[in-house]
């Protein structure tokens, strides 16, 4: 009985909880419909370009500071809370945390590209130029 109620609490907690967790590829991001939120910064986003028809949304600045809030509030002008959509950064260790982030604790329905930009760049992906007036 113990066993069958903790099987159910679990099954109940993923439930509302959607963090899928993908390498990322050029195959995936020239295939697929999702919207792509790129969290890195400005800078980064200058130095090596964006994936496509990605989001620029940036988490945390340069020196490490966040604003959970002003980033929620831009996040839902671009995504529905229950639509599926993709977080990429440099090497996939911030998207980690905020995937886990939005989707453990916020119930977004939530990728983590894990490898990042880099792991794109390794494997041929051409970026576009990043246009901060877009």
């Amino acid at each position: 009985m113990k066993k069958t109620v903790l099987g159910l609490l679990l099954l109940g907690s993923t439930l509302f909880a959607d963090v899928t967790n993908i390498e990322v590829t050029p195959q995936f991001i020239n295939n697929t419909n999702l919207k792509i939120i790129d969290i890195r910064t400005p800078s980064e986003w200058r130095e090596t370009g964006i994936v496509k028809g990605s989001y620029t949304l940036t988490f945390f600045d340069e020196r490490g500071n966040y604003d959970t809030e002003g980033f929620l509030k831009a996040l839902n002008s671009i995504v529905k809370k229950d639509e599926k959509f993709a977080l990429i950064c440099r090497t996939g260790s911030r998207t980690g945390m905020i995937s886990n982030f939005l989707g453990k604790k916020l119930n977004y329905n939530v990728i983590n590209l894990k490898g990042g930009i880099m792991k794109l760049f390794r494997e041929g992906y051409n970026p576009e130029k990043y246009n901060s007036t877009k």
